[in-house]
């Protein structure tokens, strides 16, 4: 058992959005206003009885919450050890927990009075769930992507057109969420008076931080009381991706608290532990300044960003969120890293076993999960968050292995 103290989880962030040395707000004096615009109207709605019950209201009917929570019965079998649970996220309309997040950014932006939406995408899913809660609530939406990522999903542009979004491929750099994210920045300095900006995970400037990860409490809750309800106790371990961590996040901070629980994030192991063939921030980063938040990142000695690489588009990302990197100084969150190798491996053996195809980034929680269930006794628990589902990266995993489809 983890011996780690609990932490008092709504003590954090401070009113600058620093989560102990990090967070904050590093961005142009442009995006002050807008930032603290937004601030004040998301602390308005945190507490308006009114618009939590829309939220829960268009959560439940158009998204499909709540989500199930799934025993693995034969990967539990096939581990010898802990009984494995998914909390499936996956479920949900658009095929991730991105849909959380993406639906309440919405409903604050109609608040606000901003009419266009931007969004920044990896590995699709967040730019699928701003696609789908525009196309609800009438906002005009664009979404900026990695020209690479454009090909590795292009399932997802796709599907994020056809729901009248317009797909902005970017072509600087390493071609992927880095880049995607600072195009969508200098988009909202020019259009800040009518634009807001839906931030796809639990990073940046505060308050999306903060906001992000109330946005998907909703998955701890329910889990934790499923476990309840099925097992009478809490887990013995939760595991969880982390590019950014919005999913983690959302699945650990109702369990903050309960000290007995090890919280465990995933980062994306690449192809091993050398610079520029991984996104392992804790594993190869140092304190600095990204996109508008102090945090863990993968720089030289110089402070020049590191090449990324991940099998998942969604992982491949060189900071993490700032609250992660606070969790982990004080030993109440532990990280590990899965390989690509590792990843390809656990995705096929999920789809084989249990008959669910896992996202390539949910892949890396269960690649952990696996590890943690076979070193545990029979009668202990893990619950992996399976983030998102699989389909978009089906023709991706299948030209890897070589298979024709």
């Amino acid at each position: 058992m983890s011996t780690a103290a609990a932490i008092a989880r709504d003590s954090l962030p401070d009113t600058a959005g620093h989560f102990g040395r990090y967070g904050g707000v590093y961005v142009p004096e442009t995006l002050m206003t807008a930032l603290q615009e937004l601030e004040a109207a998301y602390l308005e709605v945190r507490t308006d009885p009114a618009f939590q019950a829309e939220l829960r209201h268009h959560l439940k009917e158009f998204a499909g919450r709540p989500t199930e929570l799934y025993f693995a019965s034969r990967l539990t079998e096939h581990c010898g050890g802990a009984k494995i649970y998914f909390k499936r996220e996956d479920l949900l309309h658009t095929g991730a927990h991105k849909i959380n997040n993406a639906l309440a950014q919405a409903l604050l932006a109609k608040r606000m009075g901003k009419k266009r939406i931007i969004a920044e995408t990896g590995a699709g899913q967040h730019g699928v769930a701003t696609a789908a809660a525009c196309a609800k609530f009438g906002l005009e939406c664009v979404v900026y992507m990695g020209a690479h990522d454009m090909e590795r999903q292009a399932l997802n542009v796709f599907r994020m057109r056809l729901m009248g979004a317009e797909v902005r491929g970017v072509e600087a750099g390493q071609k992927t969420l880095k880049e995607a994210i600072n195009e969508a920045m200098r988009d909202w300095v020019t259009n800040v008076r009518h634009t807001h900006y839906i931030l796809g995970t639990a990073y940046g400037s505060h308050p999306y931080p903060m906001m992000v990860r109330d946005f998907h409490r909703v998955i701890g809750r329910e889990a934790k009381e499923q476990i309840l309800a099925r097992e009478g106790r809490l887990p013995d371990e939760l595991v969880a991706c982390v590019g950014g961590g919005s999913n983690a996040i959302g699945l650990f901070f109702e369990f903050l608290e309960d000290p007995s629980v090890r919280l465990f994030g995933v980062e994306a192991g690449g192809h091993g532990i050398k610079r520029g063939e991984h996104a392992a921030r804790f594993a190869g980063g140092r304190l600095g300044v990204l996109q508008g938040c102090k945090t863990f990142i993968l720089q030289d000695g110089d402070g020049q960003i590191e090449l990324t690489h991940s099998v998942s588009a969604g992982l491949d990302y060189a900071a993490v969120g700032p609250e992660h990197a606070f969790y982990r100084d004080r030993g109440r969150i532990e990280f590990a890293y899965a390989t690509d190798d590792e990843v390809l491996e656990a995705f096929q053996l999920c789809a084989r076993l249990e008959g669910i195809i896992p996202a390539l980034e949910s892949t890396h929680a269960i690649v952990h999960g696996l590890k943690r269930a076979k070193a545990l006794a029979r009668d202990r628990i893990v619950i992996v968050n399976l983030s998102g589902r699989g389909d978009k990266d089906v023709q991706q995993v299948a030209k890897i292995l070589g298979h024709q489809t």
